[in-house]
C-alpha cells in the first residue's frame, strides 16, 4: 500500500507543479488555493508512504514522479522544448525509480 500512496503523492505533487503555472497566468485566489490543496495532498501521501519505505527511497520516487509529469504535462500543454537529450535524462530517472523500487 506504501506504494501506491507514494504514486498517489507523485500525481498529487506533479499536478500542484502544472498548477503553479496556471497561478501565475491566471493570478485567481481559488487557482491559487486548489494549488495549496494539490500540494498539501501531495504531502499527506507522502507522509503516509513513508511510514513503511525509507525516507530517501520515498523521497526520490516522488521527485522522480514529480519532475518526469511536470516536464512531459509542460511539453504537451506549454509547449516546451521536445529535444531528445531531455527525453533521454526523463528516461534515466524512470529507470532509476524502478531500480529504487526493486531494490527496496
Amino acid at each position: 500500500m506504501s506504494w501506491i500512496y507514494l504514486i498517489i503523492a507523485g500525481a498529487f505533487e506533479m499536478s500542484g507543479v502544472v498548477m503553479i503555472n496556471k497561478v501565475n497566468r491566471d493570478r485567481k485566489l481559488t487557482t491559487l488555493l486548489f494549488m495549496l490543496l494539490l500540494m498539501a495532498s501531495s504531502f499527506l501521501f507522502l507522509k503516509l508512504a513513508m511510514q513503511k519505505l525509507p525516507m530517501g527511497t520515498a523521497y526520490a520516487v516522488w521527485t522522480g514522479i514529480g519532475t518526469v509529469g511536470s516536464t512531459i504535462l509542460g511539453m504537451v500543454f506549454y509547449q516546451e522544448p521536445r529535444d531528445w537529450k531531455r527525453v533521454f535524462f526523463i528516461t534515466v530517472i524512470i529507470i532509476a525509480t524502478i531500480g529504487l523500487r526493486m531494490v527496496s
